[in-house]
């Protein structure tokens, strides 16, 4: 039988699955064993997937939610019925091989912001894959006194794998002495009942998040952020963080907030 042509190139890129979570029944987490050669900045991603029914590879960017020093590299996705890759990447378990095109890159790394003393992180959904990566680097915490998590989601559950990370680590021993005081926490849905109601968008022009967390407002002097989340909030973000007088970076020209531009489909 003759094997398809992509199968060495799928061969070389694999990567054997170690551990796989499944948070709700439209979020889960896995992680992979880590090719020795693959060196990355905590916030950027990679391209993944599995061959299809006629042999090719289907791919897809997803961001590294492990930081740079993690001996395997863990990653958090949606499931979509109908996704050509979601589909099927959904029902991987520990053990099996999926693709890794280990050329990591994206934008939302440190060395794209000018230094500042806040950082903001901006998430929707599974835009919080690149800023848990972000929050286990011990370099985020040398670089800024204090770090603000905004993550958004429809319902409480699906909060659960950012909520879990960020309060583990305070204790974690090997970043719990970097983060100490420093990380804030805001998380809010827009369907299901919670403590933090409503959009980032709209926490941030009424000012209440600000009001919530005793922050000032955000300037060009003190502030940078980072955004990851669907074509709309990014946009939506873009013109709130200009209109507080932010410009738009990116690695050959650091500035004051970054956008991500790559999707999971």
């Amino acid at each position: 039988m003759n094997a398809p042509d992509t199968a060495p190139k799928a061969l070389k890129d694999a990567a054997t699955v170690t551990e796989v979570t499944h948070w709700t029944d439209r979020l889960f987490s896995f992680r992979v064993e880590r090719p020795r050669s693959l060196r990355f900045r905590s916030g950027e991603f990679v391209m993944l997937g599995l061959p299809g029914d006629d042999g090719k590879p289907i791919l897809r960017a997803y961001s590294i939610a492990s930081p740079s020093w993690d001996d395997e590299l863990e990653f958090y996705s949606i499931k979509v019925a109908d996704g050509p890759l979601t589909s099927r990447l959904q029902h991987i378990e520990p053990g099996d091989d999926i693709i890794l095109r280990p050329k990591p890159t994206g934008t939302l790394v440190l060395d794209a912001l000018l230094p500042g003393k806040r950082l903001w992180l901006f998430a929707t959904g599974t835009g919080i894959a690149p800023f848990a990566s972000l929050m286990r680097d011990p370099e985020t915490y040398e670089q800024y006194d204090e770090v603000v998590v905004m993550h958004t989601c429809r319902e409480v559950a699906e909060l659960d794998y950012g909520r879990e990370l960020v309060e583990s680590l305070p204790e974690d021993p090997l970043i719990g002495e970097f983060v100490g005081d420093k990380l804030k926490y805001y998380a809010t849905t827009t369907q299901e009942e919670s403590p933090r109601m409503g959009r980032i968008t709209d926490n941030l022009t009424s000012g209440r998040v600000f009001d919530d967390l005793g922050l000032p407002p955000i300037t060009p002097e003190s502030d940078r952020a980072m955004v990851c989340g669907s074509l709309a909030f990014n946009q939506d973000m873009k013109t709130i963080l200009e209109g507080y007088g932010l410009r738009e970076g990116a690695n050959s020209k650091p500035a004051e907030y970054v956008v991500e531009k790559a999707f999971v489909g």
